[in-house]
């Protein structure tokens, strides 16, 4: 069995002059090597959550434990080398002239030698598919290819646990689906343990494990497919439902009787094919 990686205990947090907590005794364990979606609407403290947990936000109350080490003013500079933030809008990570200077600059920071950064930048960028545009500018990519720079940059620290908050919110369909499936790549096969921050409940879906969190209570921790189950609750709160729930519901509408169980996209596919060879 996995060995925990992210141990949250009794977590609570309120942002200065507002009456409601912004997270509120909150425990959530996260193994080495797990991809773990949290999704909640606008202001449910999702984005907080990631804050707490890079130390980027001191909490009223709880702890954090990161590879078993507590989250400390003492420890919190040892903790950030292991963990790597993707945020929502990635010009405001940006630093060096090129896209090889810019995944470099957290090396530079850390003191790795020379030969060794050239190594571990061209490795990052290769990684994302993005070598071939390491002397261009980064203002000049797009959307998705800035996501993919950011994501280098995080992947050339070499952390245990990357943080996505919101970082494929801004991006078209087609970008959102290239990071998504990076990110199932850095999980898959680099080992990385990933902790989504999403308003996306597609990207959500393709998790090992979902985290609900509404007015900054924990309110399910499970499967996707036993989340997704709770369709008209996620509504309720705010969230969508995966686009093969919502066909399902709409076949169920014509009186067709349905899986009771969540079926991804393809599961939905393949029910219909059945379905139709029936008739």
């Amino acid at each position: 069995m996995e060995e925990p990686i992210i141990e949250i205990s009794d977590l609570s947090f309120k942002y200065p002059q507002q009456k409601r907590e912004a997270l509120s005794h909150l425990d959530l364990t996260v193994t080495s090597g797990e991809w773990v979606a949290v999704i909640g609407h606008n202001g449910s403290g999702k984005s907080t959550l990631a804050k707490l947990v890079d130390g980027l936000l001191v909490p009223e109350t709880g702890t954090v434990k990161i590879a078993g080490v507590s989250l400390t003013s003492e420890t919190l500079w040892d903790i950030r080398k292991n963990i790597g933030m993707v945020f929502q809008n990635p010009d405001n990570q940006f630093v060096g002239a090129n896209v090889e200077e810019d995944v470099a600059f957290g090396l530079e920071n850390q003191g790795v030698p020379r030969e060794q950064m050239i190594e571990r930048v061209r490795s990052a960028l290769e990684s994302v598919g993005m070598w071939d545009f390491a002397q261009h500018e980064p203002a000049r990519l797009s959307g998705g290819q800035k996501q993919r720079v950011a994501l280098a940059g995080v992947i050339a620290l070499r952390p245990k646990i990357i943080i996505m908050d919101e970082a494929t919110s801004m991006l078209d369909p087609e970008g959102r689906k290239e990071i998504i499936q990076l990110i199932k790549n850095l999980n898959q096969k680099n080992g990385f343990t990933v902790i989504s921050i999403t308003h996306d409940i597609e990207e959500a879906s393709l998790a090992e494990r979902v985290v609900v969190i509404d007015d900054g209570v924990l309110v399910q921790n499970d499967k996707p497919e036993n989340v997704f189950q709770r369709g008209a609750a996620l509504i309720e709160s705010g969230l969508d439902i995966p686009f093969s729930e919502k066909l399902k519901n709409e076949i169920k509408n014509y009186g067709i009787e349905v899986p009771q169980e969540y079926l991804t996209e393809k599961g939905m596919v393949d029910w219909l094919c059945q379905f139709i060879s029936k008739k």
